[in-house]
């Protein structure tokens, strides 16, 4: 066995494998003091550095060499160093550094929250409510562009993209082929499929789950309900194609939408096909395995049995006026 290197955030101490990320050690420990990650996703190879959302301050690099970093660094691409020192929410120069994130990845981002399916589960939604300005000091104008079809089931909406990478790296390691990429560079770059390509994989859909924000939207869902008003439920089906473990969103008896399995980091537990997310919209076709554990401190978990289902003795005696 390898041994363990002690690292020490926000004044929590915790022991990991040598080669883990400042990101990771942190939800080892949980809590509030893990750094936000709009780009990084642990099942994908090459995720992480892009959105700097996740920016920490190192105080000591390791027992040996205890000098500070001169600069904060991507706790997703950090590696521990035995004896090291960090500081997230208790370093002023972080919270000040991610202020100035949010407002730059929000320079683009238009303002239709009220308008967008992403709404109640945005992790832009979340991070701008934590760390936003309530005005914005950018006066030139927005990049605008249209909504294009990149499959028969997914729309793009490109003013919302954040150029996180997800979908790209998704389709380029899930799919047997990937048509669709960041095309061009500086502030024109932009998602777009290779000459007008359609993204037609079985498991092109994943795309949408992966997406923090409202770039990518499954068009079978589209201004259907809001995610507030729907209940999530774990189901399953018998898939040749995955593992056919999904969330459904019903509303009354009808699937509203299909979706994949995340851990409260909004991170997928397993990729699902298509099949299993466009094509069964049918009740009958899911055996419900009971309510989805909702650990999100967004709206979405508002109402949908976050912390289980509390059980409440019944009253001594029925009638008016009673008190227990």
């Amino acid at each position: 066995m390898s041994q363990l290197f002690k690292v020490t955030i926000d004044g929590e101490t915790t022991e990991v494998e040598p080669g883990t990320t400042i990101l990771n050690a942190a939800r080892k420990i949980g809590g509030s003091l893990v750094p936000p990650a709009m780009c990084y996703y642990s099942k994908l190879k090459g995720s992480g550095g892009k959105c700097r959302t996740c920016l920490v301050e190192v105080s000591q690099g390791s027992e040996k060499d205890p000098r500070p970093m001169p600069k904060l660094v991507a706790s997703c691409s950090t590696p521990i160093m035995d004896g090291m020192v960090v500081k997230n929410i208790t370093s002023p120069k972080v919270i000040e550094a991610r202020k100035g994130v949010v407002e730059f990845l929000l320079i683009n981002h238009p303002l239709d929250c009220p308008v967008c399916d992403q709404a109640g589960e945005c992790h832009l939604q979340d991070l701008s409510y934590e760390h936003g300005a309530a005005r914005s000091r950018y006066e030139e104008e927005r990049r605008k562009f249209d909504r294009i079809d990149i499959g028969d089931k997914i729309q793009l909406h490109m003013t919302r993209c954040i150029l996180c990478y997800r979908c790209v790296f998704t389709a380029d390691q899930i799919t047997d082929k990937r048509v669709h990429g960041v095309m061009f560079r500086g502030d024109k770059s932009e998602i777009s499929t290779y000459i007008s390509n359609v993204i037609d994989n079985d498991f092109s859909g994943n795309v949408i789950d992966v997406c923090p924000v409202g770039a990518l939207t499954d068009k079978t869902f589209r201004f259907k309900s809001r995610v507030w008003f729907v209940k999530p439920m774990e189901a399953h089906r018998d898939c040749p194609k995955c593992s056919g473990k999904t969330v459904v969103w019903l509303s009354d008896k009808e699937v509203f939408r299909v979706t994949g399995r995340k851990d409260k980091y909004g991170e997928l537990e397993e990729w699902i096909c298509n099949d299993c997310r466009f094509e069964k919209k049918e009740l009958k076709d899911w055996v419900i395995d009971g309510p989805r554990m909702m650990d999100r401190h967004s709206v979405i978990s508002l109402n949908k049995y976050e912390k289980g289902i509390i059980k409440v003795e019944a009253p001594k005696k029925i009638g008016y006026g009673n008190t227990r």
